[in-house]
């Protein structure tokens, strides 16, 4: 059963906040906001990414949301005495759970219906997952599934049986967290997911008005079966836009991927990150 909730927003530490904004404002189309201290916000009808001053390509916090504030305390409940877990009451925008995985980065779980956007805006593009590397994927995916209630829907395996990716999912959609395999860990890189082919078009033209070169596709992935395209910020984090993603029924069991280029894209080359 998964967990009923999406991905709202992520915070990324950056030595160059404003230079990370102002690329973030180009590319995909957000309004800079300050946010605490030296850090700002990225915002669009749907996509909210967060920026402070610290180390490059690392990922703070993700924040999902509940549809309302009764799956939040359940989903909460599980976490009691918990030692990498904190409810608090009070707050804005109202109760939270906040959790740490084993690598240092935060959750915040909050409720409260999603913002809408507008079905004509061909600037649509809802924020959806994220991926990150880490030289221990067993461990990290062993966490999120077993410990947070993530459910899996695909690995990435190489010939020898050693895990190279895992795809975890908290709603129906294909994942809401991808795990890499990889020498350090880093963040790299977070989706926005449109509403169909002509859209994803619709964001290369504007990225090609921006002079953002395309670093990755347009591409098609094994895992998830979404139709995508990459760019690259200051810092070298991706940031993807893409559609199609696969649907999963709740019975769905795991699949399994050859550690390949073709996985990672049907269509052409792909970035190994391991």
């Amino acid at each position: 059963m998964t967990l009923g909730a999406v991905l709202d927003a992520i915070e990324l530490t950056t030595p160059q906040p404003a230079l990370a904004a102002d690329f973030y404002t180009r590319a995909l189309r957000c309004q800079t906001q300050p946010a605490g201290g030296n850090g700002l916000r990225c915002v669009a009808p749907q996509r909210v990414l967060a920026l402070r001053e610290g180390a490059p390509n690392q990922l703070a916090q993700s924040r999902f949301r509940f549809a309302d504030e009764a799956a939040l305390r359940a989903y909460a409940g599980r976490f009691t005495g918990r030692a990498f877990a904190r409810f608090e009451e009070t707050g804005a925008p109202g109760p939270r759970l906040l959790l740490d995985d084993p690598e240092g980065r935060r959750l915040c779980f909050i409720a409260g219906p999603a913002p809408a956007s507008s079905p004509g805006d061909r600037a649509e593009a809802r924020l959806q997952h994220y991926a990150v590397r880490t030289p221990d994927p067993e461990r990290l995916a062993r966490f999120y599934a077993d410990e947070l209630g993530f459910v899996v829907s695909d690995f990435v395996r190489d010939a020898a049986g050693v895990l190279r990716a895992a795809f975890l999912r908290t709603d129906h959609e294909h994942h809401a967290l991808a795990i890499f395999h990889a020498p350090q860990v880093r963040f790299d890189h977070f989706s926005c997911e449109t509403r169909d082919w002509e859209r994803l078009r619709d964001w290369a033209d504007h990225m090609a008005g921006e002079r953002i070169a395309l670093v990755w596709g347009v591409g098609r992935h094994g895992p998830g079966n979404d139709t995508f395209f990459m760019v690259a910020d200051p810092d070298g984090n991706l940031a993807e836009i893409s559609c199609d993603l696969e649907s999963c029924p709740e019975d769905r069991e795991p699949g399994l991927w050859p550690h390949h280029p073709s996985t990672l894209n049907r269509w052409g080359m792909a970035i190994m990150r391991s």
